[in-house]
């Protein structure tokens, strides 16, 4: 029957695994279908297959057989759609079986799709951006709080919480990430670099052995340096100073001179109005009337 969704605590979390203990209940009522008539779900947060993983899945069905029947719903084309056990599907196919046993539930969109989600998200081996992905699309699709995700799927808040941080990283870093050159932790890390230079610096430490606490010290090191050069101002000479006073006297409005680099620097002047402004703008363009 239809799972429904609920955000409380033990809600489709416990429903989920209802499920698949009544699939290990009744594995004796499962039936066989042709390998050929069950199709993937396109839309499951789980896009990368460890091929050494599967292989090996594949050699110990191909000797005892697939233990777990195969999750699918029907569909109106007459195919089956796979709701849970895509890895399993894969390492049947590579293991040349025509036939599995399955379990079919009627399962509506809504219901089909928020199991598929949460069978995933529940595994240990999604990747870190699939993951967050998944996360994204419970809060964006179904309206959860990051609270509510956490207790579907048996997670912690603060694990939701820096999972989804991941999302902002740019797309060299979550590549690196998604193929495992990296790990979270220093995917997060590289999500306090200031700039993309200084990103593109930590990912490649990171991705050449850097530790997380390396990262974590350049992107420091970066942020003193930047901050040091933002609060050491040039000194002001006194020239500036005798300018800024005959200024002062001339117009009876406060003027700062400010030095930059390279004998550059700006000048500073205060109105009080609009007048004001259109006269400074008239002196400037040396009309005085």
């Amino acid at each position: 029957g239809e799972v429904k969704m609920a955000a409380k605590k033990g809600g489709l979390g416990r429903g989920l695994d209802s499920l698949f203990n009544e699939n290990a209940a009744d594995q004796d009522g499962a039936v066989k279908i042709k390998l050929s008539e069950i199709e993937p779900n396109r839309a499951q947060p789980r896009q990368d297959f460890d091929e050494a993983a599967l292989q090996e899945l594949s050699e110990s069905i191909s000797r005892h057989g697939l233990l777990q029947p195969i999750i699918v719903r029907p569909m109106p084309n007459g195919s089956y759609q796979i709701v849970a056990g895509e890895r399993r599907w894969r390492a049947c196919r590579m293991a040349g079986l025509t036939e599995v046993p399955v379990i079919i539930k009627e399962l509506d969109d809504r219901a089909f799709t928020e199991i598929a989600l949460i069978e995933n998200l529940q595994r240990e081996d999604l990747n870190a951006v699939e993951e967050a992905e998944g996360y994204r699309v419970l809060m964006e699709n179904y309206g959860l709080t990051q609270e509510q995700v956490a207790e579907t799927v048996g997670k912690s808040r603060p694990a939701v919480a820096n999972a989804l941080r991941l999302l902002g990283l740019d797309e060299p870093s979550r590549e690196a990430l998604r193929r495992g050159i990296i790990s979270a932790g220093h995917a997060r890390a590289l999500l306090s670099a200031e700039d993309a230079e200084l990103r593109g610096r930590m990912l490649l430490a990171a991705s050449e052995g850097a530790s997380v606490r390396e990262l974590e010290r350049m992107a420091s090191a970066a942020k003193k340096s930047s901050g040091a050069q933002k609060k050491k101002p040039i000194a002001k000479s006194s020239f500036y100073s005798e300018v800024e006073l005959s200024l002062r006297d001339a117009i009876h409005r406060k003027v700062d001179i400010t030095p930059t680099k390279n004998g550059r620097g700006t000048i500073t002047l205060e109105f009080y109005n609009d007048d004001e402004l259109a006269d400074f703008a008239r002196r400037l363009a040396g009309n005085e009337e």
